[in-house]
């Protein structure tokens, strides 16, 4: 069937709910839905240059996925001596060798409905949730977490114990997005639907989320999400953990600090990544 078809099947079994669990018609939807997701026919957020973000949220493939949770039953899914029990709508997802995907032995794991795209490479351990999409020549270190429907973009770096969270719920909820070309670095965290843009660069040790306000310094501004925008961080930006001195009450009294990111500039054709973080973070 085409999209259309999958898309208007897939509302449809949803809005059924629990009556929907059970038959034989959904459950044959479902795994062809899931399929066109594995494939990258198909995702729970798309470039949109209309939308403010510059991306839409596909409410319906994010439907598709819960559905696929609702109408899963528990299964033993245990496997070289460890024990595992998990909805058999979900199983691991196997790759092959014609897919084109690097998989590294060493406990990595890659879960049913994942795009993962050619040229990927999987360090262990690491985990890719359902929903997400990893495109072309993109690394996922050791460690590090694609949370389900979060959106990676082409050739990005995500080192050591770096925690893409997704956003599956609310349906309607923009999920992470980190757009083609990022360097995020080791142990960054992000998460709440943020969206990183291209060429950016997080240093080790970022967190961002949806409560973050991340102070420019080059541009003089702070960046916050508003009621309508996620956490948008700009194209190139140079994004590095920083601190901001508690300016009231105890806080002043004791001195404290609290957490800040800070952009300290933004990368152009002159610097090299190798040199842009070993400048700033000495």
């Amino acid at each position: 069937m085409n999209i259309a078809q999958l898309q208007k099947l897939i509302e449809r079994y949803f809005a059924a709910g629990p009556d929907a669990v059970g038959d034989p018609s959904a459950r044959n939807v479902f795994m062809e839905f899931r399929a066109a997701l594995e494939r990258g026919e198909i995702r729970s957020a798309s470039p949109d240059a209309d939308s403010p973000s510059g991306w839409r949220v596909n409410v319906w493939v994010k439907q598709g996925i819960l559905l696929g949770f609702r109408l899963g039953a528990l299964e033993d899914c245990s496997s070289g001596g460890f024990s595992f029990i998990d909805k058999d709508t979900y199983p691991t997802q196997r790759i092959d060798l014609g897919d084109g995907v690097r998989v590294v032995p060493g406990g990595s794991s890659i879960r049913a409905g994942a795009h993962v795209a050619r040229g990927v490479v999987c360090m262990p351990p690491m985990y890719i949730n359902a929903g997400a999409w990893v495109d072309e020549g993109t690394m996922v270190d050791s460690h590090a977490l694609v949370g389900s429907c979060a959106q990676i973009g082409k050739r990005v770096h995500l080192s050591a114990a770096a925690q893409i969270g997704g956003v599956l719920e609310p349906i309607n909820a923009s999920p992470v997005i980190i757009e083609d070309d990022v360097l995020v670095g080791g142990n960054c965290g992000v998460y709440e639907g943020t969206i990183v843009r291209s060429g950016a660069v997080l240093a080790p040790g970022t967190i961002l989320t949806r409560g973050t306000p991340v102070f420019d310094l080059v541009n003089g501004t702070v960046l916050r999400a508003t009621d309508e925008l996620p956490l948008i961080i700009p194209e190139d930006a140079v994004v590095v953990p920083g601190a901001r001195a508690v300016s009231k009450g105890k806080g002043q009294e004791w001195g404290l600090s609290l957490y800040a990111p800070v952009i300290v500039k933004y990368r152009d054709d002159k610097t090299s990544l190798s040199t842009t973080l070993e400048d700033l973070l000495r």
